[in-house]
């Protein structure tokens, strides 16, 4: 019987993306390469946990959830969580920042100093500045002040994130466009935080970093996976938690963090055109209103 892994999911480096694995193995991904696994026969997805700790029921959790967690490590989760505002004596430096995944998408986030840019890869982030940097309450004042005064969200959907990835403007200047502007006018702003330190705007742009070079529009993507089920093709892109994968019907999404809670096994040579026997819809923009959850 082959043995059975438990994916954590996508994670970036210095180097690109790599999968990372229960037991702290990691897979780097590289343009073209394979991608394959199947999920184990007559398994269940079940909760990962929370704050370094396992479930103690091992509670099965639905297919399609990208939270992973049963109630009870969910609440766990989010009392300890910066993101989910449950922490507000937090000592150490934020950064503010405005990240662009398309046109007319352009968010303002908040992210510990010392992480560097490594939520903006995490998100998906085609293009981003540093707006400011000082302690965790003069952030998140200065993330609510652009909020209310220049209607800038806190939040980007994903579906609207993928859907526009293989149509980007091509050239960086073109990218950074809508983050210049907005932060020229977010640094002017009355009520500015005194606590925090303006940074110049100097935007870095990943659109090399995640592959998005003639990237081919996505047919389709997974919307969970399921026991049995096999997927198998080459890596087209990979941006915040979602690999392009070319398979015989075309490029689809894998949201990984789908795959976290199963146990992944290896499968063997793939056809030609690829395999994906894992549910799957049609590739499509969804009107989504832009709300104030982050």
């Amino acid at each position: 019987m082959a043995q059975a892994w438990r994916c954590s999911g996508l994670r970036w480096s210095a180097d690109g993306p790599e999968l990372a694995w229960d037991g702290g193995r990691r897979s780097a991904l590289t343009w073209g390469k394979r991608v394959a696994f199947g999920v184990a026969e007559g398994g269940v997805r079940t909760c990962v946990g929370a704050r370094g700790h396992a479930c103690p029921v091992r509670a099965v959790v639905p297919g399609r959830s990208t939270g992973v967690r049963c109630e009870e490590c969910a609440r766990l989760d989010r009392a300890h969580s910066v993101a989910a505002d449950t922490i507000a004596d937090d000592p150490r430096p934020y950064h503010v920042y405005l990240a662009w995944f398309g046109p007319g998408m352009t968010k303002v986030g908040i992210t510990a100093l010392d992480r560097g840019s490594a939520r903006l890869l995490e998100q998906g982030a085609v293009c981003f500045t540093w707006l400011g940097a000082g302690p965790l309450m003069a952030a998140r004042r200065a993330e609510e002040l652009l909020r209310a005064a220049l209607r800038v969200p806190d939040r980007i959907p994903y579906v609207d994130k993928r859907a526009v990835r293989s149509a980007l403007p091509t050239s960086a200047a073109e990218r950074a466009a809508e983050v210049a502007d907005l932060h020229a006018r977010a640094v002017a702003l009355p009520d500015w935080p005194e606590s925090l330190t303006p940074e110049p705007c100097q935007p870095v742009d990943h659109a090399g970093a995640f592959g998005l070079a003639e990237l081919p529009d996505a047919v389709g993507e997974v919307t969970e996976l399921v026991a049995g089920g096999v997927v198998s093709g080459r890596l087209a892109a990979a941006a915040g938690p979602d690999l392009h994968l070319m398979v015989g019907s075309g490029v689809v999404v894998l949201d990984t963090r789908l795959m976290r809670g199963w146990e992944l096994v290896p499968v063997g040579a793939p056809a030609e055109e690829g395999e994906l026997t894992l549910p799957t819809r049609e590739f499509k923009r969804e009107e989504s209103a832009q709300d104030s959850l982050f």
